[in-house]
């Protein structure tokens, strides 16, 4: 779990030359709250603290809830997103290896259902913003609410790429239209290639050190890849390219961290591949037809419900009893 925290590294100080302090003030709030949390429950079982606040595990959701959220998300979010990761997606089953969801993106997906607004309030790139918040500016927004004097919340904030790229198709608008706005870049959204090729760096170490296998990310990425191609090639003018549905949004970051959790991920080599192949087609199907455009949570727990199923039917058979 430790390892996985240092893998996030890379991505983390991209991501803060991206969006700003708030990223960091994410991870601090998410991470006091999660520890917080994990030993207060720990007592509440009459489990033993120390050995298990630090076995890593608490830390690594508050990292990828704190990496999911809004920069600069209200402090209560933080909190709230947070604690019901770690209370009803991980402890009421019973602790760490028992959870049956990925306990960050079940925070997240309650955030997004209960409070859409301050979920899709995301600040733009320093790059392309108006106005830029200083370390204490960010931290009485967080906390308060109020902006300095002279700095609106429109001059801040801004759609993603994903987000986007599916409000404009929907008003009837082409990719070569919608991708001349300054939030696109060459192949992705503005600065987002940095971010994802700084959290590849991260994944391709954890693979080098065996933290964990290549299944799950080559075939998440690669299932992603060809059914964005496939519609690529079939209509460029509203389908968008492989290249900015492994950019754009959260697939590099949930294909090496969050698809491999290695709970509620199938468990067999043939059982990941499936695994990740259905992690990557449902995010593009959700993405191009569902509600949300970046669709990674929903179908990271979508697939969390059919892994045991996986691995049901491709558990190796014991020798001797294969055959006739």
């Amino acid at each position: 779990m430790l390892q996985v925290a240092y893998a996030l590294i890379p991505g983390i100080l991209i991501f803060s030359w991206l969006f700003g302090w708030g990223v960091i003030i994410n991870i601090l709030l998410a991470s006091v709250t999660a520890l917080t949390t994990e030993a207060l429950m720990l007592r509440l079982r009459q489990r033993p603290v120390k050995i298990f606040l630090s076995d890593g595990s608490a830390l690594v959701t508050a990292l990828l809830l704190g990496l999911a959220l809004p920069p600069l998300a209200p402090w209560w979010l933080i909190l709230l997103g947070t604690a019901f990761a770690i209370i009803f997606a991980k402890h009421i089953y019973g602790g760490l290896g028992f959870n049956p969801f990925n306990p960050a993106m079940i925070g997240y997906v309650m955030l997004l259902i209960s409070f859409p607004l301050e979920m899709t309030r995301w600040p733009a790139p320093l790059s392309l913003s108006d106005a830029h918040l200083t370390l204490s500016q960010s931290f009485a927004y967080v906390f308060s609410g109020h902006l300095p004097a002279g700095i609106r919340l429109d001059a801040l904030t801004m759609a993603t790429p994903l987000d986007a790229l599916k409000t404009n198709l929907g008003l009837n608008q082409t990719i070569q239209e919608i991708t001349t706005r300054p939030i696109f870049g060459s192949i992705a959204g503005t600065g987002w290639q940095w971010l994802n090729i700084a959290f590849l760096a991260g994944g391709l170490w954890l693979i080098h050190k065996k933290i964990i296998s290549w299944h799950v990310p080559a075939a998440m990425l690669g299932s992603l890849a060809l059914i964005s191609l496939l519609f690529y090639i079939i209509n460029p003018a509203t389908y968008s390219s492989p290249l900015f549905h492994l950019f754009s949004g959260a697939a590099i970051l949930g294909a090496f961290f969050i698809a491999t959790d290695p709970v509620s991920c199938a468990t067999t080599p043939k059982g990941r591949i499936y695994f990740g192949i259905g992690v990557g087609i449902l995010t593009y199907v959700i993405r191009n037809w569902g509600g949300y455009p970046d669709a990674i949570a929903f179908a990271v727990l979508l697939m969390n419900m059919a892994a045991p199923t996986i691995d049901h039917f491709t558990r190796p058979q014991v020798f001797g009893h294969g055959g006739k």
